[in-house]
């Protein structure tokens, strides 16, 4: 999948990284950087080396909440309403900028992220599995966006920043564009799909089998449980955070070919999987203080099982 995917995107590793962790974990990814660094072609070059069903949502000021999960349209000719399934029914959605909809529209993904499924008019109704959700936003332009709630935030395994490409990384992509390469045709960069549901549920079915000691499982306690202690934080990590940091650190473990986790895992994830988790206090904010120097300190001073 990294070989398919860097015949289209030049470096970004990280985030590469991050979404195959997303997909062995079942969990969701928050893709952020600013404009024109590839975030949302990334994500189309990760759905192309998949065998998996795919859809593109451009969230706008006006789109309604049906507009992702789906509708009841009456039927004349069958004297009856029947369901028409909204976009969210796909194993792969990419949310582009997910913040440039209101509150009301975002709450529509939130049993969908969850529960995996999805209620119209009182009717559950089951998402395809795999399931995930890929959204994008932008840190830097606020006007006409709404921040996602805290409640949405938790419900992302991992937020991962997309960074401005280095000097030869940024040279790479303009050379691609001279030889005639177009982001708007995966296929004819050469990308194909790798991999498809059988090969994504026995990749999960191993990292299930990872085991972690015990040692290694209150390693994750202390850290969360610092983050709630924090002078810095008015909010701190939940247990499913905890959950999901553990998580992650199994998945990267098998990725990288081990069947156990070690601490140095754990500080690999703590990051992409707990900076959206915690809030800063104003104060703190002001001062220059962010989420990623607070939770590194605590990093730095949470004991290490040996």
């Amino acid at each position: 999948m990294r070989l398919e995917i860097s015949k289209a995107v030049v470096g970004q590793d990280a985030a590469v990284t991050g979404l195959v962790v997303a997909l062995l974990c079942r969990g969701h990814v928050l893709l952020e950087g600013v404009p024109g660094v590839a975030k949302t072609l990334l994500v189309r070059a990760l759905a192309a080396t998949l065998e998996l069903d795919t859809k593109r949502l451009q969230f706008t000021p006006d789109l309604m909440p049906s507009d992702v999960t789906g509708s009841l349209i009456y039927d004349t000719r069958a004297a009856e309403f029947s369901f028409q399934p909204g976009p969210v029914f796909t194993n792969l959605l990419l949310a582009d900028e997910i913040n440039r909809t209101p509150p009301k529209t975002q709450a529509s993904l939130l049993e969908a992220m969850e529960e995996r499924q999805v209620s119209v008019d009182g009717t559950p109704r089951k998402l395809p599995d795999p399931f995930l959700v890929a959204a994008t936003q932008n840190p830097i332009e606020y006007e006409g966006t709404y921040p996602l709630p805290e409640a949405q935030l938790d419900r992302f395994l991992l937020k991962l920043q997309v960074p401005l490409p280095a000097r030869d990384e940024e040279i790479d992509v303009l050379t691609r564009h001279t030889e005639g390469f177009d982001p708007r045709d995966l296929a004819a960069a050469g990308v194909t799909a790798v991999a498809g549901p059988d090969d994504l549920e026995a990749a999960r079915t191993a990292v299930a089998a990872t085991s972690v000691a015990p040692e290694v499982v209150g390693y994750v306690v202390d850290i969360c449980r610092a983050t709630r202690d924090s002078p810095s934080f008015t909010l701190g990590v939940s247990p499913r955070g905890a959950t999901a940091l553990l998580s992650s650190a199994r998945a990267w473990a098998w990725l990288i070919g081990r069947d156990y986790v070690i601490p140095d895992d754990i500080k690999s994830f703590a990051l992409p999987t707990l900076r959206h988790r915690v809030q800063l206090r104003p104060e703190a904010e002001m001062g220059g203080v962010t989420p990623d120097s607070v939770i590194n300190s605590i990093l730095a001073h949470v004991p290490v099982p040996r």
